[in-house]
């Protein structure tokens, strides 16, 4: 990830560039290309580990949805936070996010397309703390690196917009709200997973109090 490779949309990159070229994040390119070196298949695939920046630029960012790590099962991560490519069955917690939504606005999804790009390209970010991981390994990258760079984008966010509404589902989502000024909005629930959705994140209604803070409507 040297600074020729990293590629993001200039009003990314004229906040992160720095990020880049710090100690940290040269380990992290260490560990990575360790991982490789070791036979590891990494998910995304390194041209997709950014692409939540790339659907969703600074300037059009009205919504952000935490996640914690990709999806580790062959095809299925593509760097967007909870979703997954087309003909990719949607996992349970996405699952559970499509039931809510179908209780909170009516609206109805394909049981076989778990793609969030639609809601990426309408500005909401859909932001994993931690951008990578191994085949089958769940959280296998945590604490490498990718905490201190997604910490840094909230705090961007924080600081360079208005009002955004940040969506915070279960207890690692909301650890980041020391980094969220007050001027912005959050709502908050327990994790859309299946071992705790039933706890209150079914009948938190999200998308409703996402969409009645805002000027223009998300079509989720």
């Amino acid at each position: 990830m040297s600074k020729k490779k990293i590629q993001l949309p200039q009003d990314w990159l004229e906040h992160l560039e720095p990020e880049f070229e710090k100690p940290y994040m040269l380990k992290l390119k260490a560990k990575l290309l360790e991982d490789k070196t070791n036979g590891k298949t990494i998910y995304p695939p390194g041209s997709l580990i950014f692409n939540a920046f790339f659907l969703t630029n600074l300037k059009d960012l009205k919504v952000v949805i935490l996640g914690q790590d990709p999806y580790h099962g062959p095809g299925q991560a593509h760097g967007l936070c909870f979703s997954v490519p087309v003909g990719v069955k949607p996992p349970p917690s996405l699952q559970n996010i499509f039931k809510e939504l179908k209780n909170d606005l009516g609206v109805s999804k394909n049981a076989s397309d778990g793609n969030l790009e639609s809601w990426a390209k309408q500005g909401v970010f859909l932001l994993n703390t931690t951008l990578t991981v191994c085949h089958g390994q769940a959280m296998s990258h945590k604490d490498i690196g990718w905490e201190q760079f997604t910490n840094e984008v909230i705090s961007v966010i924080s600081r360079e917009k208005e009002k955004v509404i940040f969506v915070l589902w279960g207890s690692h989502a909301q650890s980041k709200i020391p980094l969220i000024d007050e001027r912005h909005i959050i709502v908050k629930s327990p994790h859309p997973s299946p071992l705790s959705a039933h706890r209150g994140f079914f009948g938190s209604m999200p998308f409703s109090h996402v969409n009645k803070n805002l000027d223009k409507e998300i079509v989720w």
